[in-house]
C-alpha cells in the first residue's frame, strides 16, 4: 500500500506518525484514505470547497503532483507521498 509521509507540524494529528499507510489508486484516493483516518486533519488540508489548500504541496519522488495529473496522479502500491505543506513568514 502506499505510504503517506507526514511533515512534523502535522504528525499531532496522526498520533505522531511520521508515515501513513493509505489506500488508493490515485493521490486523491489516498488523500481521503489519510482524512478517513484522521478526521480533525481534514481542515488543515482542505477549504470548504473540499479543494486541498494552496500551500499544501505533495511530491512522489522528486515530483510535484501539481507538475503531473494533481490529486488523479496514479499512486503505485510502493510509492511514498511526500506531504509538505508551504512555510510563509517575515
Amino acid at each position: 500500500m502506499p505510504v503517506l509521509k507526514m511533515p512534523t507540524p502535522l504528525r499531532s494529528y496522526v498520533d505522531g506518525q511520521a508515515e501513513v499507510t493509505v489506500t488508493g489508486a490515485t493521490v486523491g484516493e489516498a488523500m481521503q484514505s489519510l482524512v478517513t483516518q484522521f478526521p480533525a486533519l481534514k481542515a488543515h488540508l482542505y477549504n470548504g470547497e473540499g479543494q486541498l489548500r494552496p500551500f499544501v504541496n505533495l511530491f512522489i519522488g522528486e515530483s510535484n503532483i501539481k507538475d503531473l495529473q494533481g490529486l488523479g496522479t496514479s499512486l503505485g502500491e510502493d510509492d511514498k507521498l511526500l506531504l509538505v505543506p508551504s512555510i510563509a513568514g517575515g
